[in-house]
């Protein structure tokens, strides 16, 4: 008795990675068979080329879509897609282009394929309310050792040695503008985020960057003060919260080890 499930699971590996036509699958009448999966691997290939162009379009600026071109190849000879959403595709780019041979003179390039996974990442993530600033501020004092901050689904923070935002933020725009960027300084870390249904990528102090680690590994308000005050003694809470109110990345908050709505 045939097997139908494998016999597609041959299929699918002979598309992705190469190989015959497995028995038992008919192509299309009169049509030689090595042809007719030739054009099966071609739209497999350039449907994953465009999902990867289409999540790291600085990338493609900077080295070149021809150039692109190759690079996608070589990705998805190593990365086969096994997700149907093409949106979740790529997310592998940046280890991939740290080992990548040819691009090693753009030592940079893996932080940047980290910076726009994260800004894709951004643009998906759920919507999320509003936190009501009132609501937090009704908080007794006696109960901000317990009192945990919920940040909105986008929100990442990265590091880099290299001034990515000011690389991301300067091809942002389709008419090229001159600049010059040096890319031995400037570095640092950022907050990718989105207001409404723009995504924002905003510098961050290292005490920043601290503090928001912290929260998003569900540290309480006062132990990630804590911890980041013992690294920068002069971190100031307050003005960061003004800043995470002001790009909409605070969402809620709970009291206790329950993230429940308040």
């Amino acid at each position: 008795m045939t097997n139908v499930p494998n016999i597609y699971a041959e299929f699918a590996a002979a598309i992705s990675q190469g190989g015959d036509i497995p028995k038992g699958i008919c192509l299309a009448k009169n049509t030689p068979a090595q042809l007719g999966l030739a054009v099966y691997r071609n739209n497999y290939r350039g449907n994953l080329h465009d999902a990867l162009a289409g999540a790291y379009p600085v990338i493609v600026q900077l080295v070149g879509a021809a150039f692109f071109r190759r690079l996608a190849r070589d990705f998805i000879a190593t990365h086969p897609s096994f997700d149907a959403n093409l949106f979740a595709y790529g997310a592998e780019l940046d280890d991939f282009l740290s080992r990548y041979a040819a691009t090693e003179q753009l030592a940079y390039l893996p932080d940047m394929a980290s910076l726009e996974w994260a800004v894709q990442r951004a643009y998906l993530a759920a919507d999320a309310p509003t936190l009501n600033l009132a609501e937090l501020a009704a908080v007794p004092s006696d109960d901000y050792a317990q009192l945990h901050l919920q940040l909105h689904p986008a929100c990442q923070v990265l590091h880099s040695i290299y001034p990515l935002a000011a690389l991301w933020f300067a091809h942002q725009s389709a008419i090229a503008a001159d600049f010059s960027l040096d890319l031995t300084h400037g570095g640092g870390a950022l907050l990718v985020t989105r207001q409404h249904q723009q995504v924002l990528v905003e510098p961050l102090s290292a005490a920043e960057a601290h503090w928001l680690n912290a929260t998003l590994a569900q540290h309480s308000v006062a132990d990630a003060n804590n911890l980041t005050l013992a690294h920068a003694a002069d971190f100031d809470l307050s003005a960061l919260l003004v800043k995470l109110a002001h790009l909409d990345a605070l969402t809620g908050f709970y009291l206790g080890d329950s993230p429940c709505t308040i």
